[in-house]
């Protein structure tokens, strides 16, 4: 990220984070139970897979015998997943949605995928919290090898941005885009190993999952959380050059196509 970029979303923070909160509190204003609903959507979740799946899914993960691990395998995988896909979903429709904001207010247009980020992540943070603490009382935290998470997340959301840029600025010239992605997702979802671990594949399949950038950003996660390891960095750094080169991308492509997005919109 360039400085000048960084100095434009820092000057325009008050309306970075007020549009942040306005939009938290837009999705709960006529809720009975409010905000609440971000803790017991999360806290649902994680005790039907438990409930479900821990016995059910025990066998399938080689090395570990906790009644847990199945349900902690896949909170960790889907979790992530979430913030990816939000940021990507949002990402690709948010010069589409905020239209007329962009023809009738003078800002940094960039201000928009900021906002769509940081929704996602202040998300992401409720519902990870749970899951920690649902860590916490089954005596299942990893210990200081959770830290190594924060370095995989913020390749995981560099990754999702740059793409999620790309996929916005594109989106508002050619409206296909956004079906695309919406059906890529799903395909990519199944190809990553959250449901289902690598070691129970096929041999001659395991290959074609490293082409998938979000095998070893998916394997990390498990890893930490299930089998309380530190990633393996050298399937970690090339996605991060990946993720790095795809931000360069969408801000170049940015930059180019502004202008000419408020016509198309």
């Amino acid at each position: 990220m360039s400085l000048a970029l960084t100095r434009t979303l820092w000057r325009y923070r008050g309306f970075i984070m007020g549009s942040v909160k306005r939009e938290f509190q837009a999705r709960y204003r006529n809720s009975l139970l409010g905000a609440a609903w971000t803790v017991l959507q999360p806290l649902a979740m994680i005790t039907v897979y438990t409930v479900v799946f821990s016995e059910l899914m025990r066998t399938r993960l080689p090395g570990i015998d906790s009644p847990y691990a199945y349900s902690i395998f896949l909170c960790a995988g889907l979790l992530t997943w979430g913030l990816f896909g939000e940021i990507l979903q949002r990402g690709q429709t948010v010069f589409l949605d905020n239209g007329n904001m962009i023809k009738k207010l003078n800002f940094p247009r960039i201000c928009l995928p900021a906002i769509t980020v940081i929704n996602a992540v202040v998300n992401f943070a409720i519902t990870f919290s749970i899951f920690l603490a649902f860590l916490a009382v089954t005596h299942s935290l990893p210990g200081w090898v959770i830290l190594y998470a924060i370095p995989v997340l913020l390749v995981q959301i560099a990754f999702a941005t740059g793409l999620g840029i790309i996929a916005g600025v594109l989106n508002v010239f050619f409206r296909d885009v956004g079906q695309f992605v919406n059906i890529l997702l799903q395909f990519w979802f199944w190809f990553t190993p959250i449901i289902y671990s690598t070691a129970t594949l096929p041999a001659s399949v395991r290959p074609w999952m490293k082409l998938n950038p979000m095998t070893p950003l998916a394997q990390a996660y498990q890893g930490i959380f299930v089998y309380g390891l530190a990633p393996s960095w050298s399937t970690i750094w090339p996605v991060a050059v990946l993720a790095a080169g795809l931000c360069v991308v969408a801000l170049t492509l940015f930059r180019r196509r502004a202008g000419e997005m408020v016509d198309e919109l």
